[in-house]
């Protein structure tokens, strides 16, 4: 029996959280010489989601927190947060469900002209008499 852990055995119970650490933090010591950071899980969230947690950050903002602490209340990473802030920034729930349904026709039309092109490029070539 092999009581040396093996660099993957290690790897998996540095991240199991101990002694009340919670699921997104990570419990590795500082002695290691890495900073303590924080694991999220990977989720989506829908327009309205995003636009409540927008107004909660902003809210948070005002009452003088920074970015960091704003996005670890959030459950979000800082990129996430500033993607946000750029595409949904001064919408309302309304407008972000406008904008979604705009995407996806936009989204069918173009496979519509793509689908179309090609039609164009096969009735040229039966013209032609290249089958």
């Amino acid at each position: 029996m092999n009581l040396v852990a093996t660099p993957w055995e290690r790897a998996r119970t540095d991240r199991v959280p101990l002694g009340g650490a919670s699921a997104c933090e990570s419990p590795m010591p500082e002695d290691r010489g890495r900073p303590d950071f924080t694991i999220m899980a990977r989720r989506r969230h829908t327009p309205e989601q995003t636009i409540r947690k927008l107004r909660e950050g902003e809210k948070l903002l005002n009452e003088g927190k920074n970015i960091d602490e704003v996005c670890k209340h959030l459950e979000v990473s800082a990129p996430t947060w500033h993607r946000w802030v750029a595409q949904y920034g001064g919408m309302k729930g309304e407008d972000t469900k406008r904008l979604k349904e705009l995407e996806k026709q936009n989204q069918r039309l173009k496979k519509i002209v793509a689908d179309q092109a090609l039609d164009i490029d096969m009735l040229k070539e039966l013209n032609r008499g290249n089958w």
